[in-house]
């Protein structure tokens, strides 16, 4: 019987990978990736040869979860991985997961890396309750959804990418207030790591004075 591994890769760091991740990786009948070249240069990191990937993502994934399936069950282990991070959280996952589970393949998601974790952690902020919300709408709804998040007792956390940042943490600071203690962890794991804590007011002068780089976790 077909066994699918949802295996997490590292989020910057590739030392951030865990020995039974490595296991499954060099095991795997079959790898979907994200990005095929992306994990091809973490495979040749860690000198594991000779295995035949496939690209899953969002532009493919509605309409070849089938396919992907029929391929699993043609192997006795396939594991899904994203360019970082653990597959399914604000990444291609969960369809393929889902359809697995119908077809009656067994599913095993290993524990690693992902952005969210460390970045509340270190914020200072509660951690033993919390709701995460993965990236905010475009438009529609973005609103509606931070009024939600300003009634929230929860500490709330959420990703945004850098060209959105100043014009979220704007309208965060109309809705919730300039006062609003928030923390903004920018390319975890990465050589520029950084974690601002202040006010959204702070926030916004800090960022707003230089140009705006990498991937964020904002925590309020």
């Amino acid at each position: 019987m077909a066994k699918l591994f949802i295996v997490p890769t590292p989020i910057g760091n590739l030392e951030d990978i865990t020995l039974r991740a490595l296991n499954v990786l060099k095991a795997a009948d079959l790898i979907l990736c994200e990005d095929t070249r992306t994990t091809k240069n973490l495979l040749q990191h860690y000198e594991i040869e000779g295995k035949r990937c496939m690209a899953y993502h969002i532009f493919n994934e509605h309409e070849q979860v089938g396919n992907y399936i029929r391929q699993i069950q043609q192997v006795a282990t396939a594991a899904l991985v994203s360019d970082a991070g653990t597959p399914g959280i604000s990444d291609p996952g969960f369809l393929l997961v889902r359809e697995a589970l119908k077809q009656e393949v067994e599913v095993e998601c290993l524990p690693g890396p992902t952005a969210f974790v460390p970045a509340l952690v270190q914020s200072g902020f509660p951690c033993s309750s919390f709701y995460f919300h993965g990236f905010l709408p475009h438009k529609k709804g973005k609103e509606t959804l931070l009024k939600r998040f300003a009634e929230m007792e929860e500490t709330v956390v959420f990703y945004e990418s850098p060209h959105r940042l100043l014009k979220t943490l704007e309208k965060m600071s109309e809705i919730m207030g300039p006062d609003r203690p928030v923390a903004v962890a920018k390319e975890l794991t990465k050589i520029h790591e950084f974690t601002f804590r202040g006010t959204l007011a702070e926030a916004l002068q800090h960022f707003g004075s230089q140009p705006v780089k990498g991937e964020f976790v904002l925590i309020v």
